[in-house]
């Protein structure tokens, strides 16, 4: 897509097609979660197209869960897995899957490309997301109480990892602990999640992870093995 001079347009909104997995096989608390982002697109319709299917391009069908429902198959008043959720599916194993849509702004005016999507730079095959997750453990002593917000998209990675060190640095004095991964680290070394940036303790007991994910990543850890 581009402007009346040629140039790529620059949308202001990003809607962006997230998953979450819960595993309550291994622990009844809900606390085991992890949240990816599946995909971006530049209007509404498109992202919710997407998301619709996002567990078929995963390699899934209705019928490998025990349970599967969709928004647009769905009476809105009987709808009870949260606004944002487009579709929820749990396994017979028990791992429930949240399709969901978040939108966000253009922090990084990535340009518009072609089926509503955005368009990358040469030599760059995916988006690099940045994630915050926030557990509360004063709301449950499990840690089931999560909160995780997209704080931006990139497309280069070294822009990605910059921006996800920066995310709690500014007030790091303030947390009772503060990590940041070394660009030399091994996984071995550091026990917060291959992922994972950035790990903070409040004095509060509030823990935070820093992460940056692609949709490639979530697609070769959640898609279905054939």
């Amino acid at each position: 897509m581009a402007d009346a001079d040629g140039n790529p347009s620059i949308p202001e909104q990003l809607f962006h097609t997230t998953l979450t997995v819960v595993d309550f096989h291994h622990d009844t608390s809900g606390s085991t979660r992890e949240v990816h982002v599946l995909g971006t697109h530049t209007t509404l319709p498109a992202a919710k197209t997407f998301a619709l299917a996002a567990l078929e391009m995963l390699g899934y069908q209705p019928d490998d869960f025990g349970e599967y429902a969709t928004r647009a198959d769905t009476a809105p008043e009987e709808w009870t897995h949260g606004d944002g959720v487009m579709v929820y599916a749990k396994a017979p194993r028990g791992h429930e899957f949240l399709v969901g849509l978040d939108t966000k702004p253009n922090t990084e005016s990535l340009p518009a490309g072609s089926k509503d999507t955005l368009q990358l730079p040469e030599g760059h095959d995916c988006l690099h997301y940045v994630l915050q997750n926030r557990t509360d453990y004063n709301q449950d002593k499990s840690g089931a109480f999560q909160t995780t917000e997209i704080l931006g998209c990139y497309a280069r990675r070294e822009n990605a990892l910059a921006a996800a060190k920066e995310t709690l640095r500014e007030g790091r004095d303030e947390y009772a602990q503060y990590d940041e991964r070394d660009d030399a680290e091994s996984e071995a070394e550091w026990p917060f999640g291959e992922e994972v940036v950035v790990h903070a303790v409040a004095q509060t007991g509030e823990n935070y992870t820093v992460a940056v994910k692609t949709a490639t990543g979530a697609q070769e850890k959640y898609g279905k093995a054939r």
